[in-house]
C-alpha cells in the first residue's frame, strides 16, 4: 500500500497528541458518518498469527478466554466467545495430493464459480485424511482464518432485541448497548454466525462493534490496523468489494481457482435475506471448513410459516377432538335405546321403576 501523502505531516516517533483522521493515513480510508464500513479478510496471506485477537483484546479490555491447550488444535480460544470477539481458527488440511487425486481437478475450482472449490475437502478425507509430508512448493496443508462478528446488512440479532439494545450505528455497524441489554439472550439464537454469546460476569450480550468508539475518533479498527500481512482490511464496502473481487480474478490467474468471495452480494453467506454481509471473507475450501455456514438465514423469516404451522396443527387436533365427541355423543344415545327396545316388557318396566324403600 502506498504511503498517504499526509504521513510526512507526522514523520516524528512521539506524537504531542492524537492525529486527526489517523485511519486515512493507516488504511486510506477517511472515516464519515452515513457510509457504510466493514472488514474484508483475505484468508490466504493470513498466516495465524492472532495479532488481531491480541489487539482486540488489549484495546477493549477483554479478558483471556480458555487458558491452556484444547488438545484439538493449536488455537487455544477454540470459537469467538462473549470475551473473543476475533477468533483465528486454525484449520488442518488433509493430504493434499490425496485431495486432488480424489478430486480430478489439481485442487481446484473452475475460476468464478462460486461453489466449485467446496467439494475436495471431503473427498481428502475419504482419501486418506491424514496430513501429507510431501507438499508442492510453497504450499501449506493449513487454513487459517480471522473470524468476526459480520455486522449483517439485515441483521437478525437486531431485529430479535427487544429492548433496541442492539443498534446500528451511523458507520453501518451493529452495536450492543450493555446498559440497555436486560440480558434475555433473543439475539443469541437469532444470529446464524453464533457470533453472540451471553456473558457469564453480567448476564449481558456481548460481541465485536467494529471499534465503533475508534470509528468515532477517526481511527482505523485494532485488529485491521495490527495485521502484518493485511489479511484483514478496513474500508467502505463498495471499495472493500471491488477490492475482493480483483483479487479472487488475481489468484484465478495464479492457478488458485478454488478461491471465491463470502459475504458480498450474490455469492455464499449473503443468502436468507440477509443482503450481504459488512464483513466478508475470501476462502478456498467449502464454508463449513471455516465453521462458516453454508447458506444462513434469518430467523424472522421463519416466524410466519412456523406460527403458521402451529396454528394448522392447533386446529387439526381441535377439529379431531370434536369429531370424537360429536360421534361418541351421537353413537351412545342411539346405542342406549336399542337396547332398551330389546329388553323383555317385564324388565323394562321393572327397569323403568324407582327402587323400593325398606320398612323398618
Amino acid at each position: 500500500m502506498d504511503m498517504h501523502a499526509r504521513a510526512a505531516d507526522h514523520a516524528l516517533s512521539q506524537m504531542p497528541g492524537m492525529i486527526p483522521n489517523e485511519s486515512e493515513l493507516t488504511a486510506h480510508v477517511l472515516i464519515e458518518p452515513g457510509k457504510s464500513y466493514g472488514f474484508f479478510t483475505d484468508t490466504t496471506v493470513c498466516i495465524g498469527c492472532k495479532a488481531c485477537e491480541v489487539a482486540c483484546k488489549e484495546w477493549n479490555n477483554l479478558p483471556a478466554d480458555n487458558i491452556g491447550l484444547t488438545g484439538q488444535s493449536f488455537d487455544n480460544t477454540g470459537s469467538l466467545s462473549a470475551n473473543t470477539w476475533r477468533h483465528v481458527a486454525f484449520v488442518e488440511q488433509p493430504d493434499m495430493r490425496a485431495t486432488e487425486q480424489a478430486s480430478g481437478c489439481g485442487g481446484h475450482a473452475q475460476p468464478g464459480h462460486a461453489q466449485a472449490g467446496h467439494a475436495h475437502g471431503s473427498d481428502a478425507q475419504a482419501a486418506g485424511g491424514v496430513r501429507g509430508n510431501d507438499q508442492a512448493a510453497f504450499q501449506s496443508g493449513w487454513l487459517m482464518m480471522s473470524d468476526v462478528c459480520k455486522h449483517c446488512h439485515n441483521a437478525p440479532c437486531l431485529e430479535a432485541c427487544p429492548t433496541g439494545a442492539l443498534f446500528r450505528t451511523e458507520f453501518d455497524t451493529v452495536v450492543v448497548q450493555q446498559d440497555i441489554c436486560n440480558g434475555c439472550g433473543y439475539c443469541v439464537p437469532a444470529c446464524p454466525f453464533g457470533v453472540v454469546e451471553l456473558s457469564t460476569a453480567d448476564g449481558k450480550a456481548h460481541k465485536c462493534t467494529l471499534c465503533y468508539d475508534r470509528l468515532k475518533g477517526g481511527l482505523e479498527p485494532a485488529c485491521a490496523k495490527s495485521c502484518p500481512t493485511d489479511s484483514i482490511q478496513f474500508g467502505e464496502i463498495t471499495d472493500l468489494q471491488q477490492r475482493a473481487a480483483a483479487r479472487v480474478e488475481t489468484l484465478h490467474g495464479l492457478g488458485v481457482g478454488a478461491a471465491y468471495l463470502y459475504g458480498t452480494p450474490g455469492a455464499p453467506g449473503a443468502t436468507g435475506g440477509l443482503g450481504h454481509l459488512n464483513a466478508f471473507f475470501l476462502l478456498t475450501d467449502r464454508p463449513e471448513r471455516y465453521n462458516l455456514p453454508a447458506a444462513p438465514s434469518r430467523a424472522s423469516d421463519r416466524v410466519m410459516p412456523a406460527l403458521a404451522a402451529g396454528l394448522a396443527a392447533v386446529a387439526t387436533l381441535t377439529l379431531t377432538a370434536l369429531t370424537l365427541f360429536a360421534a361418541e355423543a351421537s353413537g351412545g344415545g342411539s346405542d342406549i335405546r336399542h337396547a332398551d327396545a330389546r329388553l323383555p316388557a317385564s324388565r323394562a318396566v321393572r327397569a323403568s321403576r324407582p327402587p323400593r324403600r325398606r320398612s323398618r
